[in-house]
């Protein structure tokens, strides 16, 4: 099969521009005017290629690259093979990133899965919708009644937009994804499969068996948020679901009821948070963790994956564990646990 790739390179970028888009400077500053399209790994860099070089591990690929640029640091530029420029930056993980984000733009976001513009003739877009001009709909989407969508927006194939909801411009709906009792911010990204607005799990048990609570509230996502596949958001009961700007969550991540979310903050995959949990801004949520109802977790917070967080974690700390509990604590009752079995001691700083 002939070997495909789904995005295009472009013209590329001289290497001095290149450097000064990462915040570096080029090894050999003659080489200054070489071209680059594309990024790669280093064993399978080519000479339009630009690659990463983080971690001395990678000694040998480093070596045996034929990358026309690799991004390091200045503790690292004297192991470049000979021909090979090196862009020497700070923070040579950040500085790929900007280097990616500079040669392939249209990887930023989810593009278009259909080669017309426009209102798709099988889209279905309610008479009394506001729609701007400059908005996609795509094919088999559902635009319901009163909604409101800004220029710029792509709703993918299948995606459904409920009566009444706003989306600002810019954002991306991708296909299969569901938006009810919501208002979205600008530059929003929805990944496939995403559910936004459906009501929060809550019953209350009586005579007559479990009653279903009402949820009358709303979600409310800010600006330059992306949520991954398969994330579900639930509408708040009384008050607000609520996801703060900049911030990123992962694919299948449950958010539940009247939860709110600061700005900035990581959201790992699989991690569920129950119903009228607050979290600060700038917290960082490690994969398949689990946040109990009405717990507070404070700004800059870090939770480990794979932890239980049964109450509220204070700011700027690191937890982790079931239940979760400060690192150096956790750690510590492990190596005790694992030095009374005989097994060998838990790798990590003990004094973080």
């Amino acid at each position: 099969m002939t070997s495909t790739s789904f995005f295009a390179r472009g013209d590329g970028l001289a290497l001095a521009e290149l450097a000064k888009i990462c915040g570096g400077s080029l090894s050999v500053a003659a080489s200054g005017d070489v071209r680059v399209t594309g990024i790669a790994a280093l064993p399978d860099a080519g000479p339009e290629d630009v690659a990463l070089f983080d971690n001395p591990r990678y000694r040998d690929g480093l070596a045996a690259t034929k990358a026309g640029a690799v991004i390091l640091s200045a503790k690292h530029a004297p192991l470049l093979p000979f021909g090979v420029v090196g862009i020497v930056v700070k923070n040579p993980s950040h500085g790929f990133t900007l280097a990616g984000r500079a040669l392939f733009p249209a990887a930023l976001r989810p593009g278009m899965l259909t080669s017309a513009g426009g209102i798709a003739p099988t889209a279905t877009v309610d008479i009394s919708a506001q729609v701007e001009d400059g908005v996609i709909v795509e094919a088999g989407a559902v635009v319901g009644p009163r909604a409101e969508i800004g220029r710029g927006t792509i709703v993918g194939c299948g995606a459904v937009v409920g009566p009444d909801c706003r989306i600002g411009r810019d954002c991306r709906i991708g296909p299969q994804t569901t938006v009810i009792n919501a208002l979205l911010g600008n530059r929003v990204i929805l990944h496939p499969g995403v559910r936004i607005g459906q009501d929060g799990f809550g019953y209350s048990a009586g005579p007559e068996g479990l009653l279903k609570v009402v949820q009358i509230g709303r979600v409310v996502i800010q600006d330059d948020v992306e949520l991954g596949a398969n994330t579900t958001v639930d509408r708040g009961s009384v008050r607000d679901t609520v996801i703060g700007e900049n911030t990123k969550i992962d694919n299948q991540v449950q958010v539940g009821h009247n939860v709110e979310i600061g700005r900035n903050c990581i959201l790992v995959s699989q991690v569920a948070v129950a119903g009228s949990v607050t979290i600060g801004d700038g917290v960082v949520i490690g994969g398949q963790t689990v946040i109990n109802g009405h717990a507070t977790v404070g700004d800059g917070a870090q939770i480990a994956a794979i932890s239980a967080v049964a109450g509220d974690v204070p700011p700027g700390v690191r937890w982790g564990g079931v239940p979760a509990r400060p690192m150096r604590e956790w750690l510590r009752e492990l190596n005790t646990v694992r030095s009374m079995s005989g097994t060998r001691r838990v790798p990590g700083k003990q004094d973080e």
